[in-house]
C-alpha cells in the first residue's frame, strides 16, 4: 500500500527506516546521511502547480528510495503533517514504497470545537486533544469559553443554572468560574503545544445570547442569559473583556459567538457590527454562528468580512452564505454536533457509517449541499455541546464518543 498522499509515482524497492531516522535534514547540521535515514528539508521557495494556495501553506513532498527518504516542504505545518505522513504509513506496514510523491489539504479549516463553558475540561485534556489533532492533521481547535445551562421548563427562574466562563483575569475579579478555568500559564501552555503540532487555537467568547456569567457577574446589563443590548455599557463590557484577553491568543482569528439571541433584531444587528469592527480593530479576524435569517430574515445591513459557522439552516443555511459571499465552515448540527448523554443530535456519538458513505466538508442536510470545494467553504468542523450540565459524565466519557469517528473527519477533511 502507498502513502495515502494525493499524488504519487512509484519507484522500485521500499525503505526500511533505520531506528530513530526521523530527524532534522542531516546537512544542515554538517551531519552524514546514513542508510535508511528519513531526513526533513524546510524549503519556503517550494511550489506545486496543481496544489497551488493550499501547497503553499500545508502541503509537502516525499521522495523515498531504498537508501532513505526525504519529506520537503514550504511551511513547518507542512514539513510536520508529511512526516506524520510518513510515520502513519510505517506504524502500520513497517516499511515505505519507494517513489515520489505530493500532497496538501482539501481545505484550510479542518477543525473540532470543544464546549468548555458549560463543562469544565482539565488543561491536561485540552493539552491531549491538541496533540491527537496534530496526529490527525486536524489543524483548529475552538474552545467555546463561555456558555450556561436551561431552565428546566424554559421559562422558570434562572437561579441555580450552571454559568461559565474560563479565562482567569485579576481586571474581572469573580468573573472566572470556581469549579475551573484557565490560567494566562495553562492558555500559554495550550498556545505553545498548539504551535508545536500544526494545530490553530480559536478562543470563542459568546454574546449577547449564552451570556449567564456576564449577567451574574453585572446583573444590571441584561437578564438570564440574554444581555440587554439597549444599554451602550452592555456592549462596552464585552469590548473590555475581549480587550482584556485577545492578548493571550496567537492566532489570527477570533470567535465573538452571536447565536440563539432572542431578543430586538435590530439591536442585535447593530451588536453584530460593533464585535465584527472592535474584533478586527485588535488584530483578529473575526468569526461567529450565522443567525441572521432567525435574526432579521437576511444577512442585509451586516458586516460581510466575517467567518460564519454555518450550523443551522433554520438559523442561517449555508445557499444563504454563497448567495450572500460569506465566508463559511461546515459545522452542521444535524450531522456534526455531539450531545452527550442527551435525546437530541448524537449523543452517542457521529454516525460512522454515513461519514464514511456519504459525508465530506461541503455535505449539508437537508438538501443543502454547495459545490464541493466552492470558494467560500473554507472547511468544515464538528462540536460537542454540552448542553447536559447537571448529567453525571467526564471528559474520558467525552473522549470515548468523539473517538471512532474522529479519523474519519480528519480524512476527509483532508482529502476532500
Amino acid at each position: 500500500m502507498r502513502p495515502a498522499v494525493r499524488r504519487w509515482k512509484p519507484g522500485a524497492g521500499v525503505l526500511r527506516p533505520r531506528p530513530g531516522s526521523l530527524a532534522p535534514e542531516g546537512a544542515q547540521l554538517g551531519l552524514p546521511a546514513l542508510p535508511g535515514d528519513i531526513a526533513l528539508l524546510l524549503d519556503p521557495e517550494l511550489v506545486d502547480a496543481e496544489g497551488g494556495e493550499r501547497f503553499a501553506q500545508e502541503g509537502f513532498l516525499l521522495s523515498v528510495g531504498e537508501d532513505g527518504a526525504t519529506v520537503s516542504a514550504p511551511t513547518p505545518r507542512g514539513l510536520r503533517y508529511g512526516a506524520r505522513t510518513l510515520l502513519q504509513h510505517l506504524d502500520r506496514h513497517g516499511e515505505l514504497p519507494a517513489g515520489e510523491g505530493a500532497d496538501w489539504p482539501g481545505y484550510e479549516v479542518r477543525g473540532f470545537m470543544l464546549d468548555v463553558g458549560r463543562r469544565f475540561f482539565t488543561p491536561g485534556f485540552v493539552r491531549d486533544l491538541i496533540v491527537r489533532m496534530g496526529e490527525l492533521k486536524l489543524n483548529e481547535l475552538q474552545l467555546h469559553l463561555n456558555d450556561n445551562g436551561f431552565r428546566k421548563d424554559r421559562t422558570g427562574p434562572w437561579d441555580g443554572v450552571q454559568a461559565g466562563f474560563r479565562l482567569v483575569s485579576e481586571r474581572f475579579p469573580g468573573l472566572a468560574s470556581s469549579d475551573g478555568a484557565y490560567s494566562r500559564a495553562e492558555w500559554d501552555s495550550f498556545e505553545d503545544l498548539a504551535a508545536e503540532h500544526g494545530v490553530t487555537l480559536i478562543p470563542e467568547i459568546d454574546g449577547p445570547a449564552h451570556s449567564l456569567a456576564f449577567t451574574r457577574y453585572r446583573p444590571e446589563l441584561g437578564t438570564g442569559d440574554h444581555l440587554d443590548l439597549s444599554r451602550p455599557e452592555t456592549t462596552a463590557f464585552v469590548k473590555e473583556v475581549f480587550d482584556e484577553f485577545v492578548p493571550w491568543f496567537r492566532g489570527p482569528e477570533l470567535h465573538f459567538g452571536a447565536d440563539e439571541y432572542l431578543s430586538s433584531p435590530e439591536l442585535f444587528r447593530e451588536y453584530f457590527n460593533a464585535m465584527a469592527a472592535h474584533v478586527r480593530s485588535l488584530g483578529k479576524h473575526p468569526r461567529a454562528w450565522g443567525s441572521f435569517t432567525r435574526m432579521t430574515g437576511d444577512a442585509e445591513g451586516y458586516d460581510r468580512d466575517v467567518t460564519i459557522n454555518t450550523w443551522s439552516t433554520a438559523w442561517y443555511d449555508p445557499l444563504s452564505a454563497v448567495r450572500d459571499g460569506y465566508r463559511f465552515v461546515n459545522t452542521d448540527d444535524c450531522l456534526l454536533y455531539i450531545v452527550p448523554f442527551a435525546d437530541y443530535y448524537h449523543p452517542t456519538g457521529l454516525d460512522a457509517d454515513f461519514l464514511e458513505r456519504e459525508w465530506e466538508p461541503h455535505v449539508f442536510a437537508e438538501g443543502m449541499t454547495v459545490e464541493p470545494k466552492h470558494p467560500l467553504l473554507r472547511g468544515a468542523m464538528s462540536a460537542v455541546w454540552n448542553d447536559l450540565t447537571e448529567a453525571d459524565y467526564t471528559e474520558q466519557d467525552v473522549w470515548r464518543l468523539v473517538e471512532p469517528t474522529f479519523d474519519i473527519l480528519a480524512g476527509k477533511m483532508w482529502n476532500a
